[in-house]
């Protein structure tokens, strides 16, 4: 185990998002409340939060971009959604932690031995609402199109979330990824969130070699934004900024707090280092 590189795989990086979940309810006064977050990320979800650089002074980021999602999943839920799928769902517990109607469908969609663990951890834990998990690689085109298609006639207002996923794809992967679901009939909008390329820069310098041995390099960051996703079928609502937010909330460092009273920048976000989770709508027919 100690010949064992930091990050085995992409599947711990969903052990190092839990562990930053549950320093977060530890908090006095915490953004949200996830008291499973601590079982689910274990010793080695602490282990590699610690270890990293700057492991420990990079949590507000991913703290703010939980609590994002959060605002727009309950928003979202409160405005008719019937169903949400989370895709790359990891060790979410939002069924479990999060007030939501108990008629509401969730559907969890990631691999089969991330979700293995997933059930074992949670085992006698009853979600609020009604769960399914669906064991599949994302990457097996044809299998999730087969998914997408019967899940989207399922239901006529779904809500397709993807937290921490869009960055390991590569523009042609992501690009794919929207056009698929686009069609879709009952995706009718998407939450994710995305980096500028002069974050992922940034994010490279500290964190590219030990997730590129992993074999989960970080790669997408169009310097378009979220207008990306606009030729593959879907349009642009909102754009909630990750630093603006955590400088609001408080979680951001000093310097950081002081530097988001400037205002936005209009236009894409090019090379400045930027992060957002928006909020797409199904548009247009994607063009291909």
């Amino acid at each position: 185990m100690c010949s064992d590189p930091l990050v085995r795989n992409v599947s711990d990086t969903a052990l190092w998002a839990a562990e930053y979940r549950a320093r977060e309810n530890e908090r006095q006064n915490p953004l949200f409340r996830d008291p499973f977050a601590r079982r689910l990320a274990g010793a080695r979800g602490e282990q590699i939060a610690d270890a990293l650089p700057k492991g420990r002074s990079q949590a507000w980021a991913w703290v703010t971009r939980t609590y994002l999602f959060d605002q727009f999943i309950t928003e979202q839920v409160s405005q008719g959604a019937e169903m949400v799928v989370n895709l790359a769902a990891g060790l979410d517990a939002r069924p479990y932690r999060m007030a939501l109607p108990r008629e509401l469908e969730w559907i969890e969609v990631d691999l089969p031995a991330l979700l293995d663990y997933k059930d074992e951890i949670l085992a006698n834990e009853k979600p609020v609402c009604a769960l399914e998990r669906v064991r599949l690689d994302l990457a097996d085109v044809p299998a999730r199109r087969h998914l997408f298609d019967r899940l989207g006639r399922r239901r006529k207002k779904a809500l397709v979330v993807t937290e921490g996923l869009l960055i390991y794809l590569t523009p042609d992967e992501a690009g794919s990824l929207a056009r698929d679901l686009a069609s879709s009939p009952g995706f009718a909008r998407w939450v994710l969130d995305i980096v500028s390329p002069g974050l992922l820069k940034m994010l490279l310098k500290q964190w590219g070699a030990s997730l590129d041995q992993a074999g989960a390099p970080l790669k997408f960051a169009p310097p378009e934004g979220p207008e990306f996703f606009r030729p593959f079928g879907w349009k642009p609502i909102e754009a909630r900024p990750v630093m603006k937010t955590a400088a609001r909330v408080k979680r951001a460092p000093l310097l950081l707090r002081l530097l988001a009273k400037l205002p936005e920048a209009k236009g894409p976000p090019g090379n400045r280092p930027w992060s957002a989770v928006c909020l797409l709508e199904r548009g247009d027919r994607p063009n291909g």
